[in-house]
């Protein structure tokens, strides 16, 4: 995608704290596709500028130039753990509990189908703060119980978010969540945590959270998965970084498995790997 020959600094900001041009930018994009697949357009440039400009002021540099220059020549410890707020500023972590409903329902009759007494994994791999994988756990607690032998593996590249989801603690006014889900799932804080609440113990046992890159060569994830959600995830993702990540995902998945993506995600040109079941929900070819 073409970029403006010339790019105002600070993404229009007439008096930026950095200097951030056109050149600037294209190297983020690079840099941000190289690690975590993400393909950034040129309207985002305000987007970065906004984002990346606190890791600026966090490591003492006075330009992106100087900052990228750093951040690609640094090595050990303190490079890995500057790439991860890197992309930790870039990624986009837009969720809610029971977000697109229509996919509880249909995971619903796919666990009644499956039993309560049989094992079963489910791979949630944009678990963001917490909402979805917790949605899917509350969903397989009220369909086979809460002793059900189901596991879930909930990832995401930003250990930021993880660590908000693995807390299990949000807004009692949380988005999404029914006064009866509150009572069954929810203990509600008291005194200085009034108006807040917290996942259940027995719910969060559920649940195993991990940091993982979709752009990794090696997808150790152990056994095979009967269910995966990865929604809203491939947006972010160009054609060739779309098919590549279907594939691993085919891989890793058990024959009929089924697959949940985004309601503005269409896979009907990989046919071969997935077959489209329903709204947004296909099964493994």
């Amino acid at each position: 995608m073409p970029l403006p020959t010339a790019a105002p600094a600070g993404g229009g900001d007439r008096n930026p704290e950095f200097s951030f041009g056109a050149a600037d930018f294209e190297r983020v994009r690079q840099l941000i596709y190289q690690r975590a697949g993400i393909s950034l357009h040129a309207g985002k440039q305000a987007m970065v500028y906004s984002r990346l400009s606190r890791r600026l002021r966090e490591t003492g540099h006075r330009s992106f130039s100087d900052y990228l220059q750093w951040l690609e020549r640094a090595v050990g410890g303190q490079a890995e753990a500057e790439w991860q707020e890197f992309v930790n500023c870039l990624t986009t972590n837009l969720t809610a509990f029971f977000r697109e409903e229509h996919h509880f329902g249909v995971l619903a009759e796919a666990l009644r189908k499956h039993g309560a007494g049989k094992p079963l994994r489910i791979w949630c791999n944009a678990a963001s703060t917490g909402e979805e994988p917790y949605s899917i756990a509350m969903t397989v607690a009220d369909t086979l119980g809460l002793q059900a032998p189901v596991k879930i593996l909930a990832s995401d590249i930003d250990t930021k978010v993880l660590a908000t989801a693995g807390r299990g603690v949000y807004a009692d006014d949380s988005r999404g969540l029914s006064p009866d889900l509150l009572k069954r799932h929810f203990l509600r804080g008291t005194g200085r945590n009034a108006g807040s609440i917290r996942v259940k113990p027995e719910l969060a046992a559920m649940i195993e959270f991990r940091s993982f890159n979709l752009m990794s060569t090696s997808w150790s994830l152990g056994e095979a998965f009967d269910i995966v959600f990865c929604r809203n995830v491939m947006i972010y993702f160009d054609a060739a970084t779309q098919r590549r990540v279907l594939e691993r995902i085919h891989g890793v998945m058990k024959p009929q498995g089924l697959l949940f993506v985004g309601h503005s995600e269409n896979f009907t040109d990989s046919r071969d790997l997935f077959q489209l079941r329903g709204k947004t929900v296909y099964q493994r070819a």
